[in-house]
């Protein structure tokens, strides 16, 4: 059964056309193994020119402390998604197909989604936007998932703006947050080390193009896949994990 169900992952893939950066698909074992080693419809997707990623050290931040999490931590399947703010497949994703998993899969603890947002280099403002979530995310889940929303759906308000941040913060400042806290850890670089440590852990996993999806255990999807190739891949590997002893 794990056999076919990394089939239907590998052909689900291979079906739908993804932009590519012109080399190699890193070996998808050794993406999952990296996130794994780590302490405990459109389908296309953004290509990495290899040069995007800052180069810097290994991250120094485990894994389990990066990102923001939603759904049971004890859910039978786990997925890792890897995006830049400023990627419009990204974009897609969360405002096409997200809602419809988050609903069926991540709060009816079937699976349990770690959101990890890097910096590719390569989207104009995508520090900024990644900075202001961070800094919503150290205050509260729901500040942080209402400026997320917001920096989805009005992606090209912040991203072409000359002066990116007072559009963030004045949307923090709608959301209830505690300002003066807001603005000491923006302009005091509070998340630097979270950021620089995901975009050191998408370059070390060797990440090529966003978003990057890994269900731990099964080989990495890329590219804004619609619902349905999402449902049919999270029941078929749901239902493997139940049958080998999940919940």
């Amino acid at each position: 059964m794990r056999t076919g169900i990394r089939g239907l992952l590998v052909l689900s893939v291979a079906l739908l056309p993804a932009c590519s950066s012109g080399e190699d698909t890193a070996d998808t074992s050794d993406l999952t193994r990296s996130l794994l080693a780590q302490p405990a419809g459109d389908t296309r997707s953004t290509p990495l020119d290899g040069q995007s990623t800052a180069p810097g050290p290994s991250p120094s931040i485990p894994l389990t402390e990066l990102g923001m999490n939603r759904g049971d931590p004890e859910a039978p399947v786990r997925v890792i998604e890897l995006s830049d703010y400023g990627c419009g497949y990204c974009r897609q994703f969360h405002q096409e197909t997200f809602p419809a998993l988050l609903a069926e899969f991540i709060e009816t603890g079937m699976v349990e989604w770690k959101f990890v947002p890097f910096i590719t280099g390569m989207f104009d403002n995508s520090l900024a936007a990644t900075e202001a979530a961070e800094c919503a995310l150290a205050q509260n889940r729901e500040a942080f998932e209402g400026l997320n929303q917001r920096i989805w759906s009005d992606q090209a308000e912040w991203k072409r703006s000359g002066a990116p941040e007072p559009v963030l913060r004045g949307w923090v400042s709608e959301l209830g947050m505690d300002m003066g806290a807001y603005d000491s850890c923006v302009g005091g670089d509070e998340r630097s080390d979270r950021i620089d440590a995901s975009t050191a852990l998408a370059r070390d996993a060797g990440v090529r193009g966003t978003p990057t999806f890994v269900v731990l255990g099964y080989p990495p999807l890329q590219g804004a896949l619609p619902v349905d190739v999402f449902r049919s891949i999270l029941m078929a590997v749901h239902e493997q994990a139940v049958a080998d002893g999940g919940r």
